[in-house]
């Protein structure tokens, strides 16, 4: 390299990552040997990297690398999240990069066609909340394929029209009599556009029926169709299920082990299964996993649709699985007294937890018993006459008191203690919602995670050593931008948190555990989860912050996620257990890997919790004019997002429906504060609601806000006093807080602003 070209980007990038403590022009000029001229040469390249947002200067002549969106930049739409928001990222010269972006729709009076996954445009980006928000100036390009709309047909003279499901897609698409395919009022259909005038209706032709609006198991299908979840299997991939059988390959015989399996009462495959016995001076625990990989071989059929599909996905009402149902529910399936090929880690504990030594195993075993975590629990609380009673003895008190034991290292480790309540839909045999049910956790659900992550961590520990590639399971360590938003909305409270400290997770369960029993308990909790990275896949280790362990991978799930498949082959491969480990080819792509299950794995997320809104407001539908308690679980300029008691359904209260106040939203407080009285409406706040409509075909629920705002804060000047001024819905105002250095305010009108989720 010619010394007028050195450093460039690349050197100075690797050299601040390599060593993120060195921060100043000086550290990088030292560290890099930089000299004469090419102190000139970085100059500019510091420069241009805080130019484009790839460093940002944290002191006179100080930078960091950072992973912050510019003002104004490319953006690639990359999925629909949890809550059916559009996602964006930032593009630079390598890609798509920095964190998650919220499509906020066009800027100013700007109008053009709906962005979708794919499609790349010009935006305006800014932040709030430590979320970024992208204000689109010009969709560049669309998608690959021709827009696709799944929504409810209804009939007119003419022909119909569609609705669309998602309420992301503001499309309604008209369709001619010749072009309905039989379509009924009511049908769930399919539909493509029809090429027409860029400023006339949008007329489209219905392309497939696959369903009625009035069957209770809509809600799963069209969360199916609408993020394009592979359902059916292709022939060639059903013939190779039928007639796969397993690899033959040397295995050690584990079937005299006392192995048993204990899963949901209504789970249909059995991936794992556990073991343990005291020793005498700790414990040994095995976890046997399905041996999907001799079954499930590079170059097949079966293992192109695997990949594809990246993960199994659940509904309510069902599962689309990863694998054909002959070899997820049966062949691959560890179930009670069958012999299964499996996959086997035996680990060896001291008495206080600590692990001493682990050793892979490719094995052949039987599970003893098929347990559900109930079972298992009733067992070991003392009831008798259950189907676990006579596992007591022989294998589930061992097993406990390893666990035991395994908490005493992992409360030294001390993982996030996120531990926030899940709901079930249940689900009649007729596809009706019977209730909604919040999921009983017991002492079972912890022992079988505890042991599934320890042997998530032997698998990657053993593949690091033999220097053998993997995917990682890593979840990045919360952004400075998301602990300056928590740390403004703590200040709210008035609870303290110290910026500039390195995160750690004792940090984050010290804040959780000082007030659990406050009646902010559940707005913290909410607020920490909003702080943290999602977890990714990734070739590279990062660590896993939420875990708190330095290396970690997917290993016990490979009936229904293709990356433990891929951990499991490249344990075959690095021990010389088989034939049919990871490849050369497969190997070297591992990073296109990493990126499709992940999107494959938000896609699945999206859709779940799709449908389950659905089958909520399907819940709910008679009951429009009752009352509800509900949290305040979101704040924006358009109204309140808030979560009903009971069911955990979400729902959407629009500025309009408050009162006649107007109201200025307090970015950095999560608050919408009444001009001049300052009474204020504020994250975390219960308030009483009244359900004002439902719609199910969405999945939507619009709130009418029946409490009362709560008061002024003593000694809190009004916002009228504090530099803001009127202007129209989304202006931006407010001083510099102390944690963000600037904390926006913005202003919605009762009339004119828009609703959101609703």
């Amino acid at each position: 390299m010619g010394s007028m070209s050195f450093p460039d980007r690349e050197t100075v990038l690797d050299f601040i990552a390599k060593n993120p403590s060195a921060t100043t022009k000086q550290d990088i000029a030292r560290g890099l040997k930089v000299k004469g001229r090419e102190r000139q040469n970085l100059r500019q390249v510091l420069k241009d990297l805080e130019a484009d947002g790839t460093l940002e200067r944290t002191g006179k002549r100080a930078w960091a690398k950072t992973d912050t969106p510019p003002p104004t930049g490319v953006i690639i739409f990359e999925e629909i999240d949890d809550d059916g928001e559009l996602m964006a990222r930032s593009v630079g010269r390598d890609g798509a990069f920095g964190p998650p972006i919220r499509f906020a729709g066009y800027s100013g009076k700007s109008k053009g066609p709906a962005p979708g996954i794919g499609d790349k445009g010009l935006a305006r980006i800014n932040e709030a909340n430590g979320e970024y928000h992208a204000k689109l100036l010009k969709l560049f390009e669309k998608r690959d394929e021709e827009s696709q709309l799944t929504g409810r047909f209804e009939r007119n003279p003419k022909g119909g029209r569609v609705i669309p499901a998602s309420r992301k897609d503001k499309r309604t698409l008209l369709i001619d009599k010749s072009d309905t395919k039989g379509a009924e009022d009511g049908d769930l259909v399919t539909a493509m556009p029809k090429p027409g005038k860029p400023n006339g209706p949008a007329f489209g032709v219905v392309t497939e029926i696959i369903g009625r609006m009035d069957d209770p198991r809509a809600a799963s299908l069209l969360a199916i169709y609408g993020h394009d979840i592979p359902v059916e299997f292709p022939k060639d991939v059903l013939n190779e299920a039928e007639t796969i059988k397993p690899l033959n390959a040397p295995r050690e015989d584990l079937t005299h082990i006392p192995l048993i399996t204990i899963d949901p009462h209504d789970a249909r495959d059995h991936d794992d299964a556990v073991y343990a016995e005291k020793l005498d001076d700790g414990w040994k625990v095995i976890v046997a996993i399905a041996d999907v990989a001799a079954y499930v071989r590079p170059g097949t059929a079966l293992d192109r649709e695997a990949q594809k599909r990246g993960n199994s996905t659940y509904f309510p009402d069902r599962v689309v699985p990863m694998l054909p149902f002959e070899l997820s529910a049966d062949a691959c399936s560890l179930v009670d007294n069958e012999d299964r090929p499996c996959m086997a880690v035996e680990m060896i504990f001291d008495q206080s937890g600590t692990k001493r030594s682990h050793r892979f195993i490719r094995g052949t075993m039987r599970s003893h018993a098929k347990l559900s975590y109930e079972e298992a629990q009733a067992a070991i609380d003392g009831k008798t006459g259950g189907a676990g009673e006579p596992w007591l003895k022989p294998v589930l008190k061992p097993l406990w008191g390893a666990f035991e034991a395994l908490g005493e290292a992992r409360a030294r480790r001390a993982p996030l203690a996120l531990d926030l309540p899940e709901k079930r839909v249940e689900i009649s045999e007729d596809g009706k919602v019977t209730g909604i049910v919040e999921k009983e956790r017991f002492d079972a659900h912890k022992l079988i995670e505890e042991f599934m992550i320890q042997a998530n961590v032997a698998a990657a520990e053993t593949l690091e050593k033999l220097g053998s590639p993997l995917l990682y399971r890593v979840h990045d360590q919360p952004s400075d931008a998301k602990l300056a938003a928590l740390a403004d909305f703590l200040q709210t409270m008035d609870i303290k948190w110290a910026l500039g400290e390195r995160p750690q997770t004792h940090r984050f369960n010290r804040l959780l555990s000082d007030h659990a029993d406050t009646e902010h308990a559940g707005t913290i909790s909410e607020i920490v989860l909003r702080s943290q990275a999602q977890a990714v896949y990734a070739p590279e280790n990062a660590g896993h912050f939420g875990l708190n362990l330095s290396k970690y991978a997917h290993f016990t799930s490979p009936i229904r996620r293709y990356s433990d498949l891929i951990v499991h082959r490249a344990l075959i491969s690095a021990l010389g257990l088989g034939d049919d480990g990871l490849t050369k080819e497969m190997a070297a792509s591992l990073e296109d890997i990493a990126s499709h299950l992940v999107d494959t794995e938000r896609r699945s997320m999206a859709a779940e919790r799709e449908a389950t809104d659905r089958y909520l407001a399907l819940y709910l539908a008679d009951k429009v004019g009752a009352e509800f308690e509900g949290r305040i679980t979101g704040v924006t300029p358009a109204g309140l997002f808030i979560r009903l008691g009971g069911t955990g359904a979400d729902g959407f209260s629009p500025i309009s429906k408050l009162s006649d106040d107007y109201w200025v939203h307090d970015e950095g407080a999560m608050a919408l504060i009444a001009r001049g009285s300052g009474k204020r409406f504020e994250m975390g706040q219960v308030v009483k609601v009244e359900l004002a409509e439902v719609t199910p075909l969405q999945g939507g629920l619009l709130l009418k806000v029946l409490s009362p705002p709560r008061p002024k804060k003593p000694g809190e000047k009004p916002p009228a006093s504090r530099g803001g001024r009127s202007g129209p819905p989304g202006r931006s105002r407010g001083k510099m807080s102390k944690a963000r250095k600037k904390t926006r305010q913005k202003t919605s009108r009762k009339k004119g602003a828009k609703g959101g989720k609703s």
